[in-house]
């Protein structure tokens, strides 16, 4: 019986293929020297792609697809190479003729992929910029005469800001979207560009800078503090514009970033819109006050959402309006809460949502979390605990976030939210959620492949996580060391980091952090070092993300972390190698 395999494979030369059958075999070790000069020249190529990427990258910036696939396809041929060389080292007699074979496809595949990566094009692309760009528009109930009011005053001579001001959910970027969109279609011959920005309440002037240049298309915004205002105000100086800053939450001078103040002599405007009435009058804006709707237009809007169906049951309509007047004339409450009603008609879980709401506001009637306890109860209403965590875990990203649908679905495959089943099965549950968490106003669909978190929704997440098992997130707000051991506590169940400038985690940081189960480090591209001991008391990590981070090498604490479930290390340019001994 041991004859067989042998016998089979000189059956094999009998035909055709006898003369390609030999070469394969004679000429195993040749090829083998083929293909790792072949995968040497790859390496060198990679280097290169990696070093451009390196020098082009910034805020506001991304890595081209083609680029991004090139460097996956890169991984998987220099995998397929270490099998390769593995076989080598117990090849029989009568297999060199197959791994011969499997080499010379593999070269040519190497071939292709070098062929592939002569890149001609820059690396790394600016992300769409909405300067000059449409809104998708929401629909807007009432508000009309603040609507008239903000436009008056940009086609008047004699104001030149603007600031709209009201609490979160009131309104104030639908209104403005309304207006932006209207400012591109009628007054092309008045302002040369219609500029919007999100600021965000974490003021970061070094990244509103960069969203500035990337509006008006300055590819390399310079690095030195004083030239980035120069270019700037040299830019926005030659063109009649309109700028929107979004959710201005602090006070900042114009000049420190490069806006120069518009005047009626230069004909510019900029509006500003902001929670806090104070930020608008200390910034010398002209304030519009958006008011809380009235209860004719906040039951149209509700009927908006829920549908009007529910005008066909006598008896709901007593509930109807008092559950629409608990919304306070709160837009964003008013869509999350009617879209978890939508399609019920049963009177007794009318009669029971109605109960449950006034329990959520009652409590805090009055203060700033009244907002909060309106949207957690739509939160509740969503029933299943792992839609709940899918939708928490959005809070990780930075404010204003576009997140890429297929990236945060990975995330909870990986957390484990989705249950069991094949890769396919799972991606299919997690787009199903995200189709349900946008139904329900909790998710914003924001073009085809990301989604957005609306910054109050943002903060009703934290919120709900702000007691017992807590989320820490300090993500997007320039960030250039981790916080002190001390605001690590030992209840932290996820921490977000993303988007800084940390430059790296000392060695006497070791949090003692037992049931963190995700960590976000991901954007940081300063961070190139990272202590041995950071890890020590971490024992539940499910999730490390050190995506676009300047890491050269993890350390050896990484191993210990048992429970790991993903270790993301996408566009490290700079790891050299994972580890300093085998694991």
């Amino acid at each position: 019986m041991e004859l067989v395999g042998p016998i089979c494979e000189v059956l094999k030369c009998l035909g055709d293929p006898t003369c390609t059958y030999i070469e394969h075999h004679r000429k195993l070790e040749e090829r083998k020297n083929d293909l790792l000069a072949k995968q040497r020249q790859l390496h060198a190529m990679k280097s290169d792609v990696e070093l451009r990427i390196k020098a082009e990258f910034r805020w506001g910036r991304r890595v081209r697809q083609e680029v991004e696939n090139w460097l996956l396809d890169v991984q998987a041929i220099n995998d397929k190479i270490q099998n390769i060389e593995e076989r080598m080292q117990n090849v029989s007699c009568f297999s060199r003729a197959r791994l011969g074979k499997r080499i010379a496809q593999t070269v040519e595949q190497v071939e292709g992929i070098i062929e592939r990566g002569s890149f001609t094009e820059a690396l790394v692309i600016d992300t769409p910029s909405t300067a000059g760009v449409p809104f998708q528009l929401e629909h807007l109930e009432g508000e009309t005469m603040v609507k008239e009011d903000i436009w008056n005053y940009l086609m008047s001579d004699e104001i030149g800001m603007i600031g709209v001001s009201g609490m979160g959910g009131i309104g104030k970027t639908t209104i403005m979207k309304h207006i932006h969109n209207q400012l591109l279609e009628e007054t092309k011959a008045l302002f040369d560009k219609i500029i919007w920005v999100t600021v965000s309440k974490e003021l970061n002037i070094p990244k509103l800078q960069e969203k500035l240049a990337n509006a008006l298309n300055i590819v390399d915004l310079p690095k030195s503090e004083p030239e980035r205002v120069a270019e700037l105000m040299e830019k926005l100086g030659q063109r009649r514009y309109v700028l929107v800053l979004d959710d201005v939450g602090e006070k900042f001078s114009l000049a420190e970033v490069g806006i120069p103040k518009p005047t009626s002599s230069n004909g510019s405007k900029l509006v500003l819109t902001s929670r806090s009435i104070e930020v608008c009058r200390s910034m010398d804006c002209k304030v519009v006050k958006v008011p809380p709707l009235s209860h004719e237009e906040s039951m149209n809007l509700f009927l908006e959402h829920a549908g009007h169906g529910v005008l066909k049951v006598p008896s709901l309509k007593e509930i109807l309006g008092n559950i629409v007047r608990e919304c306070g004339g709160l837009p964003l409450a008013i869509a999350v809460i009617a879209e978890s009603m939508k399609g019920i008609y049963d009177v007794a879980e009318w009669r029971n949502a109605l109960r449950e709401l006034r329990d959520h506001v009652r409590s805090v009637k009055g203060t700033d979390v009244e907002i909060y306890e309106r949207l957690k109860f739509s939160f509740d209403r969503l029933g299943d605990l792992k839609i709940q965590s899918c939708f928490l875990l959005c809070s990780l990203y930075p404010e204003d976030h576009k997140i890429p649908r297929e990236e945060l679905i990975e995330y909870w495959i990986d957390e484990e939210f989705l249950g069991t089943g094949s890769r396919q099965e799972l991606s299919d549950r997690g787009h199903t959620i995200l189709n349900r968490l946008e139904n329900n106003c909790l998710l914003e669909k924001d073009g085809r492949n990301t989604v957005k978190m609306h910054d109050v929704m943002r903060d009703t997440a934290l919120y709900i996580k702000s007691s017992g098992p807590h989320f820490m997130v300090k993500s997007g707000i320039g960030l250039k060391e981790l916080p002190s051991k001390q605001e690590w506590g030992e209840h932290l169940e996820k921490v977000s980091f993303m988007e800084n400038n940390v430059l790296e985690i000392p060695r006497h940081l070791s949090p003692n952090c037992e049931i963190l189960s995700t960590l976000f480090l991901q954007y940081n591209m300063s961070l190139k070092r990272i202590s041995e001991s950071f890890f020590q008391h971490m024992h539940s990590l499910s999730i490390l993300s050190l995506s676009y981070t300047g890491i050269e090498q993890l350390p050896n604490s990484v191993l210990n972390l048992e429970t790991l479930n993903a270790l993301v290390l996408r566009g490290c340019y700079n790891l050299k190698y994972v580890f300093t001994r085998k694991a």
